[in-house]
């Protein structure tokens, strides 16, 4: 999709002719608006911090240039006392810059651990069953430069294989809805130059500061390589240079699910021939999982011991079955 004259014209929005007569905030939205290539309707998920708050102004623009449908959700997780309230301004803030949000809230019980983890995934959840109310397919989030490599160091250190080190992809899907990733390389400085020059304020999230948190440690510990003369630059050229062997591995495991599986969507039964166990063992376990993950609409992948233990299972018998992910998986 070819972008419109940027030029301002009588007919565009406010929120343009206020912005884009800046240069540095033009070329960055030229830049995000070559990343997103989008001509669907989308949602997007803002916090209020500076990352978020460039994401929705930067959709926002978008949409107005080329006439798209867009949804902004704010989430009270309700996990802190002033979640609420904090919910509130984001949405003024939004306003005040011809943003219209809804707020969604998280109601029950919370974890007691491992809450990021599950605060992301019920973040998912909310906006993503206000995606299927509006018959939006796509999902529009934050994650930058620096979440990427925090990523990377955060799976190696569990030991993660190569699609786990290579997990934060431009485009990911869940379910029916596709997640898009358009900011992957924007530095953290300019989406902080961005909500500072159009909002003028952005919520700092105290979590983000807390120790108990794994990535704020590995967050940190980055930091301190920069010193050192660490380059994200070139960290990042080494994750893109793995993707593109992950890719071609998932070339090979997309055609052994074509030709080798099939799905009862209705009943939750993956049927997998014997065939599909006649591959390399990263084929093997990727098709699998990824038979798992699709017809059971999760967003993330089974554990990885749990997988393996299945397949070791079906090459000892001739026909099996047994269930995971809320599938049922039968060898015939």
């Amino acid at each position: 999709m070819s972008l419109k004259n940027l030029s301002v014209t009588n007919k565009t929005h406010n929120l343009i002719n206020r912005t884009l007569k800046n240069t540095k905030l033009k070329n960055l939205f030229l830049k995000f608006s070559k990343n997103l290539n989008l001509n669907s309707s989308f949602a997007v998920g803002v916090s209020g911090g500076p990352d978020s708050l460039a994401l929705a102004y930067l959709c926002k623009v978008y949409a107005l240039k080329f006439g798209i449908k867009q949804k902004f959700y704010i989430v009270d997780h309700k996990l802190r006392s002033n979640s609420t309230k904090e919910a509130q301004h984001v949405k003024k803030l939004l306003k005040k810059n011809s943003i219209e949000a809804k707020i969604l809230t998280w109601r029950g019980a919370k974890p007691k651990s491992n809450i990021q983890a599950r605060a992301r995934e019920k973040r998912y959840d909310l906006i993503a069953k206000e995606c299927k109310k509006n018959n939006i397919k796509h999902i529009i989030i934050g994650h930058h430069l620096e979440d990427k490599l925090e990523n990377f160091i955060i799976r190696l250190t569990r030991g993660s294989g190569l699609r786990g080190l290579v997990s934060f992809n431009k485009k990911s899907s869940m379910s029916d809805i596709i997640i898009e990733r358009p900011l992957l390389n924007f530095k953290k400085n300019e989406l902080v130059f961005i909500a500072s020059h159009v909002f003028k304020d952005f919520i700092s999230d105290p979590s983000n500061e807390n120790q108990d948190f794994k990535r704020v440690r590995i967050r940190n510990f980055l930091k301190n390589l920069s010193l050192e003369g660490f380059d994200q630059n070139k960290f990042n050229k080494t994750i893109e240079n793995l993707s593109h062997s992950n890719t071609a591995i998932n070339e090979l495991v997309e055609k052994n699910i074509l030709l080798n599986s099939y799905y009862s969507r209705k009943r939750k039964i993956i049927y997998l021939n014997k065939e599909f166990f006649n591959q390399s063992n990263e084929v093997k376990f990727r098709s699998l999982s990824k038979c798992i993950k699709d017809l059971g609409a999760n967003y993330y992948f089974a554990r990885g011991n749990k997988i393996l233990r299945i397949i070791d299972l079906i090459n000892a018998n001739k026909t099996f079955k047994t269930s995971l992910g809320g599938c049922i998986i039968k060898k015939t």
